[in-house]
């Protein structure tokens, strides 16, 4: 009789252990910049987010299991993250969400360590971030592993008197700091250095100012607004080369900017069917860096909870972040990421601006 009652418990503990791990659905989150100066941005980030998703529920979700995704409206500014990532959390109790930008990241960070929600940074590069939160994961190197590339290739190759531009914002802060730091290390020298705010569309004080310096090259550091310093730039003859980080990929593709240089983490494409399959799905012409990047960083996060519920797991923050780190490298055709600590290693770019091409002049492992 004891045998049978033991039984009959384990096999009872067993059934609900298998309900618990086998959701009704897999809720997540991603908190994006939808409207405002940042929009662009935002819709393609948005777009790779749901692009995955439509894809694994396409071959039956996760273990059988459908995966849903909600979208709420940052609009660039902390305040409404904040307000939006307590409105998630607080209706919907989501235990994963992707996020963008350095300032909504930090403004968040707090929040998930207290509420236990993992967030993935797919985007933002504020060294900040490095030690933010415990449950913030970052899916690209940080400025500081971007500029220490760029620092030592321009004073090679480029010039040894720089001026500087950034954004009065944690991202654009860090790559002035940052450059600065590695840029003098190796015996290159700052001649100016201006600020400009986030949202800003005109440059032309700034510039000139900039020009005036007569700097082999301007290091620029501004996350958005691209198109328009590039058109003041060239209603400026002979202003100096310009260099940047990832963010500086909106600058390509102007004739002002022929010649000049960025680093970029290197991000590949998934197969050309699945490239098609994008393209076709949102009329696009192209899927881009942020649309690559959300979509494998929704991958990432969906394998995390593929190992939580074939484990016989919750899924929670906490089960989610121990799952990802256990997991540590997620190969891809679009990147081999590696988490060494809470931020991926992975190998940066140095592209220079020819025609129609982004040429590859370098490329160097952004370690942590």
């Amino acid at each position: 009789m004891r045998k049978l009652i033991v039984t009959a418990l384990t096999v009872l503990l067993a059934v609900i252990s298998s309900a618990r791990a086998q959701p009704k659905e897999i809720l997540l989150g991603a908190l994006l910049p939808l409207t405002g100066p940042a929009a662009p941005i935002g819709i393609e980030e948005q777009q790779g987010v749901q692009f995955a998703i439509d894809q694994v529920n396409a071959k039956g979700g996760i273990g059988g299991v459908p995966v849903k995704i909600l979208f709420d409206d940052s609009q660039g500014k902390p305040d409404q993250a904040v307000l939006a990532f307590n409105r998630m959390i607080d209706l919907n109790n989501v235990p994963a969400l992707l996020t963008a930008f350095s300032s909504i990241s930090l403004a968040i960070a707090p929040l998930a360590t207290r509420r236990e929600v993992l967030v993935v940074n797919p985007a933002a590069q504020t060294d900040k971030l490095e030690n933010a939160s415990p449950f913030l994961v970052n899916t690209i190197p940080l400025v500081r592993q971007e500029a220490s590339v760029l620092a030592k290739y321009a004073i090679e190759h480029v010039g040894k008197k720089a001026a500087i531009i950034y954004e009065n914002a944690a991202a654009g802060i860090d790559g002035s700091t940052d450059f600065r730091k590695y840029f003098q290390e190796a015996g290159g020298e700052i001649i100016a250095e201006e600020p400009v705010e986030f949202g800003q569309t005109n440059y032309r004080s700034t510039l000139l100012k900039i020009a005036d310096a007569n700097p082999d090259f301007v290091y620029i550091a501004i996350t958005q607004s691209h198109e328009a310093m590039a058109d003041q730039v060239g209603q400026m003859p002979n202003f100096p080369k310009g260099i940047g980080n990832t963010f500086s990929r909106p600058f390509f593709g102007h004739a002002s900017t022929e010649g000049w240089y960025q680093t970029a983490i290197q991000s590949g494409y998934p197969d050309d069917d699945t490239v098609a399959a994008f393209k076709k799905q949102f009329n696009v012409e192209d899927m881009g860096f942020f649309a690559r990047e959300y979509f494998n960083s929704t991958n990432i996060i969906l394998k995390a909870a593929e190992k939580v519920i074939s484990g016989g797991g919750e899924l929670t923050g906490p089960s989610l972040r121990d799952a990802l780190l256990a997991i540590r490298t997620f190969e891809s055709p679009i990147a081999n990421v590696t988490f060494e600590s809470n931020t991926a290693s992975r190998p940066v770019e140095i592209l220079q601006y020819k025609g129609k091409e982004r040429v590859i002049v370098e490329t160097a492992r952004a370690a942590n």
